[in-house]
């Protein structure tokens, strides 16, 4: 007689298919042709394209190719119903997105049905994950539709956001887009992947079902020349992307000076850490999660596997067990784990990746299983003995292939894991929380898990670091990606001209004394590598001084002092508080100097009232350092996210050529509050105000390295630290609109964040326009912490 262990071996998994029959009958109601869905009405199917199951290669349906003309009837739609949507208020939006939201749970197998069809990943996935995900969303922004005035009371809507979003989850990112959007009185031009359309379109239904008003959101399917005419539209105000890192870099470049608001989420090669303490066991079942989910095809995925050395050949023998199980089939059997990848051309492009990881001398390894011989499929793959410089090691394969190697120190494991220039996601899997929340902050990832994969939730933002781009997904942060603060709408056309006064020579003052202002890096003096300097010359035509011409060699070794001065980012909110703090008050000992110094530059008639609110503004930041804390979500997920407030590194500055003083501090001070490290180029044509600071900063405690000052050209310099791959983000208000296109573009290539002025000025004495949580938004970047406890 068998035991019942020899029982269960036998026993393994019977077909659990999924009907098709309602699917089905949805595609031929249209006659499997769509148009375009442009102000609440179809359009006649004309040049269309096929949409393919990848799981056999049948054809679905006809979609058709959208044109220029359509996006531009689409944008026009938008257009005028954007301040009807905006007027109903938050409450009468709120309604729709909850009618939205009950429709998706209505019709959720429909929907989970198609997207597998349409995708190939396994009906499980989209019924479990992707659709209560999707509904969740709009239900969250019902929320936010509803608090809009009393949580949002300084901002308001972008206006028309053109929306972009990949294959990999089409239902869940257009929810994760869409939602926020509507929430916030925009309307919205949304393009679906070309490979994926179908739930869009079946979202596009339940859109007029809900009551959603014509024009509010508008649907045009094709491929990337749709997307190319929603980007160059001038009649976009938004433009929000998810996509890879390479079409990310596009994006930037074209809107480059457009004044478009630009929020990207692009790729990711996120690594998966496991310490000896781990519960081995959870971690692999974590890993499968991280990397097979949806066949590896998330721009999250947990492609990197690190194991502390000690326990690395019992994991990967655990792991390769586990592969073993994996069943690999028909999307629409419930029983399958894995389902088919999107397109033959994704295929192609994987099993070239692995095959150049097999040509450098790697272990390739697969379980032994067969898959499907029609359609597009690719058996769950892992690496072993690849370098961290390898091909599969840094590029993003998006597919079911694992790289793994071994780490001893968490150190070394934190090294690793930032060995690479995306920084979307990372997990840490271990039993000492003490060790997992000190590893967590050092990852540069915008999402952390902690004994948890891939867990999202409407409440927690999702987003990356580096090149895996900028802004925020679901959250009270996302909100802000569909808002621009109400104060950007005063803005002077162009900067402000002080009045003039009668100026007057500068008598026993130290300043008169010839001299030529030297660079301030690394917390001292230094001469310009140039050699060069230029003349400083008064309001009434009088030589004041000298000052150094920096250049690209002066400000890569300020962009070098401020990384090793990192040591600012991990001191406490309440010491860069009392620096701040120290510096206020020194400036303030010396306030008839510098108020001398303005007039001299400025010919200010009352150069005094911007020396008192530089100080006032220094105390301002000083206030915020503090206070700026972050928040914990409570998700479904029985635990916390912790959404922290990190800096964002090093920020090169170029300041306004108004208000020498003023300009400066406004917003060297915000940067330096939040931890970063700035390199500043101070007003061009009145420089003098910044570097009579040094004084005041080398009495003041403020650590050598944190604020480096190069005076000299603002274009060139400007150039300089946009196109630097060190420098995090680059800041320029002085008034420059081509300059500023500028910066947006050569950021492009490291995709380093932008905050821009274009050619408007900023009156620098307006708290409205020069303080608040608008300012911290660009100082900081929030990074999601999941803490799942009591399991």
């Amino acid at each position: 007689m068998p035991t019942i262990q020899e029982i269960l071996q036998t026993m393994d998994y019977g077909p659990a298919p999924e009907s098709t029959k309602e699917a089905n009958a949805w595609l031929d109601q249209h006659g499997r042709r769509f148009g375009l869905f442009i102000d609440n009405a179809w359009t006649e199917a004309a040049d269309t394209f096929p949409s393919f199951n990848p799981a056999d290669g049948s054809e679905l349906a006809q979609v058709t190719q959208a044109t220029s003309d359509d996006v531009e009837r689409a944008v026009a739609a938008a257009r005028r119903a954007q301040p009807g949507w905006a007027a109903m208020g938050g409450n009468g939006r709120a309604k729709i997105l909850y009618a939205i939201a009950r429709l998706l749970q209505k019709h959720s197998r429909l929907f989970a049905v198609l997207e597998t069809l349409d995708n190939g990943k396994t009906i499980r996935e989209t019924r479990d994950a992707d659709l209560p995900l999707a509904s969740r969303h709009f239900y969250h922004h019902a929320g936010w539709a509803r608090l809009q005035y009393e949580e949002f009371a300084d901002y308001r809507a972008v206006g028309v956001v053109g929306q972009i979003v990949p294959w990999n989850f089409p239902l869940l990112m257009l929810a994760w887009k869409i939602a926020p959007a509507l929430a916030a009185g925009n309307t919205i031009v949304f393009k679906p992947a070309e490979f994926t359309s179908l739930t869009a379109l079946l979202f596009a239904e339940i859109c007029k079902q809900a009551g959603v008003p014509p024009g509010v959101v508008n649907v045009v399917t094709g491929d990337g020349r749709v997307g190319e005419a929603i980007v160059n539209h001038p009649g976009i105000d938004k433009l929000a992307f998810t996509g890879s890192t390479e079409v990310g870099r596009i994006i930037r470049k074209a809107t480059a000076g457009s004044g478009k608001k630009l929020s990207l989420e692009l790729g990711g090669k996120s690594p998966f850490i496991v310490f000896d303490n781990a519960d081995l066991d959870a971690a692999v079942e974590g890993l499968v999660d991280s990397i097979w989910f949806n066949q590896g095809q998330v721009c999250c995925a947990g492609s990197r596997l690190l194991v502390q050395e000690s326990v690395y050949e019992r994991f990967i023998d655990k792991v390769k067990a586990r592969m073993q199980n994996l069943r690999v089939g028909s999307p629409l059997d419930k029983s399958n784990d894995i389902g088919a990848l999107v397109d033959p051309v994704q295929q192609q492009r994987i099993h070239g990746l692995v095959e150049s990881a097999r040509a450098e001398g790697c272990e390739v390894w697969q379980p032994a299983c067969e898959a499907p011989t029609a359609g597009s499929w690719y058996l769950p793959t892992l690496i072993t003995g690849a370098s961290t410089t390898a091909t599969v090691s840094q590029t993003e394969i998006f597919g079911p292939v694992l790289v793994a190697m071994s780490f001893r120190t968490p150190g070394e494991a934190v090294q690793l894991a930032n060995n690479t220039v995306y920084g979307l996601a990372a997990c840490v899997w271990s039993e000492s929380i003490s060790l997992a929340l000190d590893v967590a902050p050092q990852l540069k990832a915008g999402v952390v898990w902690i004994n948890t994969a891939n867990q999202f939730d409407a409440a927690c933002g999702f987003g990356g670091y580096k090149e895996s781009g900028f802004g925020r997904e679901g959250g009270k942060e996302g909100m802000y990606e569909y808002l621009t603060p109400v104060a950007e709408d005063t803005r002077p056309a162009a900067p402000m001209v002080a009045d003039k006064g009668k100026v007057k020579p500068i008598e026993d003052n130290p300043f008169e004394i010839d001299r030529t202002a030297k660079l301030y890096i690394g917390g001292k003096q230094a001469r310009p590598d140039s050699g060069y300097s230029r003349a400083i010359m008064g309001a009434n035509g009088e030589f004041l001084a000298d000052v150094g011409e920096g250049n690209r060699k002066d400000i890569r070794n300020a962009v070098e002092a401020a990384h090793k001065a990192s040591g600012w980012a991990k001191a406490t909110a309440h010491l860069r508080a009392q620096v701040l703090y120290y510096i206020a008050e020194n400036l303030a000992a010396r306030g008839a100097e510098f108020t001398a110094r303005i007039a001299a530059q400025t010919g200010a008639k009352n150069a005094e009232r911007e020396v008192q609110a530089s100080i006032e503004r220094l105390f301002y930041w000083a206030a915020w350092a503090d206070k700026y804390d972050g928040l914990a979500h409570q998700p479904p997920m029985h635990g916390i996210t912790v959404a922290l407030n990190e800096p964002v590194g090093v920020i090169g500055i170029i300041c306004p050529n108004e208000n020498p003083l003023l300009g400066f501090i406004s917003l060297v001070a915000p940067a330096l509050a939040m931890g970063n490290r700035v390199v500043a180029v101070p007003s061009q044509v009145a420089p003098l105000s910044a570097t009579d600071l040094y004084q005041v900063l080398d009495t003041s405690d403020l650590p050598g390295g944190a604020l480096n000052i190069v005076t000299g050209s603002a274009d060139e310099l400007a150039r300089t630290l946009a196109s630097h791959f060190d420098v995090d983000a680059v800041w320029r208000h002085d008034g420059s609109a081509e300059g500023c296109a500028e910066v947006e573009r050569l950021s492009a290539e490291s995709l380093k964040r932008t905050w821009t002025g274009g050619g408007k000025g900023r009156d620098w004495f307006n708290a409205q326009q020069a303080c608040g949580r608008a300012v911290l938004y660009h100082a900081t970047q929030v990074k999601n912490v999941w803490i799942p406890y009591g399991v």
